[in-house]
C-alpha cells in the first residue's frame, strides 16, 4: 500500500507539470477517484515535496496548481511496460479498423524510443520483447471483468523475469478452491481475460501442457523466487491463432450464413484472421474460417439470433437451440 500512495503522488506530480492550467482538487479528484479530503492531502504531500509548485491565476473561482516544467524530470523513467503498454493500445486501435490513429500511435512510441540513451534502451528491449509476446494476442470486442491492476502487474514482473507464481485459484466449473504453482508465460485477451501458463509439474514441450487461467479467480498472487527457462520452440502466438477462443479443440471448418438484414453488420466482425467472406444473390453472407472453439462461437452466435445459420459443422449447429431467440437489436 505504501508503494501504491508514492506511485500515485508521482502521477500526482506529473500531471500537475503536464497541465499548463493548472490542476484543480476537482481535476484530482477525478483523476484518482479520490474524495475530496485526500484529494487536498495529495495536493499537499506533492507540494510538499516540490515547494516550486505554485498557484495558477484563474479566470474563474477554482484554484489550480501546477509545477515547473523541470521539477519532475528525475521522475521521467521509460520503462518497458510503458512502450508494451502504447504497443496494446496501437494493436486494439488496428483491430477496430482505426488504423490511421494505430500509425499515429506508433509514432509516438517511436519518438519515445528515439529520445532514450542507446545503453538504457538495450536493457529495456528484452523484456519489451516478452511482454509484447505475452499481451498482443486477441483483444477482442465485449465486457470486460473487473481485474485488480495489482494482479496485472504482479504477473508481468514474473513474466519478464522468468519467475513461477504461486496462487489461489476459484474453478468455476470443479467448484475447486486450492493453490496452484504455475510458470506464467503471458495473457489473453477476451470476453474473459485468462493467465496461460504451464503447471509446475509439467514436462516435455510446452504446447501440450499449457493451461488457461481465469484472472478473476486468482488472488493472493505471490512471484516465488524460483525461476524457469523458456521453451524457444513455443510460440504463444502461433499457439491461440487456430482458436475462436480460450478453449483448445482441433480446427475445423465453419460455414456460418447471415441474413440479409445482419449481413451489412457482420462485414464490419472479423470472426477469426483466416476468414474468407461471400455476398449472395440474395443479399445474404456467407462468412468461412478454420478454428476450433465450438462452445464459444455458440455463445457467440447467440447474440445473432435468427440472423445467422450454421451451416456447418454440425456439431456447431447441436449446441444452438432449435429455435434460436429473436432480439431487438442486432450485436
Amino acid at each position: 500500500m505504501r508503494y501504491a500512495r508514492a506511485d500515485r503522488l508521482i502521477q500526482l506530480a506529473l500531471e500537475m507539470q503536464a497541465a499548463r492550467g493548472g490542476l484543480t482538487l476537482t481535476d484530482i479528484e477525478t483523476r484518482f477517484d479520490v474524495s475530496r479530503r485526500t484529494a487536498i492531502r495529495m495536493r499537499d504531500a506533492v507540494i510538499a515535496a516540490f515547494p516550486q509548485a505554485d498557484e495558477v491565476p484563474s479566470n474563474d473561482r477554482s484554484k489550480r496548481w501546477r509545477l515547473s516544467t523541470n521539477a519532475t524530470r528525475p521522475l521521467l523513467g521509460i520503462t518497458a511496460d510503458d512502450l508494451a503498454s502504447i504497443e496494446n493500445a496501437a494493436a486494439i486501435l488496428t483491430r477496430e479498423n482505426l488504423g490511421e490513429q494505430a500509425e499515429e500511435l506508433r509514432g509516438v512510441a517511436s519518438k519515445i524510443r528515439a529520445s532514450i540513451a542507446a545503453e538504457l534502451m538495450r536493457k529495456i528491449d528484452p523484456d519489451l520483447g516478452a511482454l509484447a509476446e505475452a499481451e498482443g494476442l486477441a483483444m477482442r470486442p465485449g465486457p470486460r471483468p473487473a481485474i485488480p491492476a495489482s494482479l496485472f502487474a504482479t504477473l508481468r514482473t514474473a513474466i519478464k523475469s522468468c519467475r513461477k507464481v504461486s496462487f489461489r485459484y476459484a474453478a468455476r466449473m470443479s467448484g475447486t478452491d486450492d493453490m496452484r504453482i504455475v510458470r506464467p508465460l503471458g495473457f489473453l485477451y477476451g470476453h474473459r481475460h485468462y493467465l496461460v501458463a504451464l503447471k509446475d509439474e509439467a514436462s516435455g514441450p510446452a504446447a501440450a501442457n499449457v493451461r488457461f487461467y481465469s484472472l478473476p479467480q486468482i488472488s493472493r498472487i505471490r512471484v516465488l523466487a524460483e525461476s524457469f527457462e523458456r521453451d524457444p520452440d513455443f510460440s504463444l502466438r502461433d499457439f491461440v491463432a487456430p482458436s475462436f477462443g480460450v478453449f483448445e479443440e482441433a480446427p475445423v471448418d465453419i460455414v456460418w450464413r447471415f441474413s440479409a438484414e445482419a449481413a451489412p453488420i457482420a462485414r464490419q466482425f472479423q470472426f477469426h484472421p483466416s476468414q474468407t467472406v461471400e455476398p449472395g444473390d440474395d443479399g445474404t453472407l456467407l462468412v468461412r474460417f478454420h478454428a476450433g472453439g465450438l462452445l464459444e462461437m455458440a455463445w457467440h452466435l447467440m447474440t445473432w439470433g435468427q440472423h445467422v445459420e450454421v451451416i456447418a459443422p454440425q456439431a456447431l449447429r447441436a449446441l444452438l437451440p432449435e429455435t434460436m431467440p429473436v432480439w431487438p437489436a442486432l450485436p
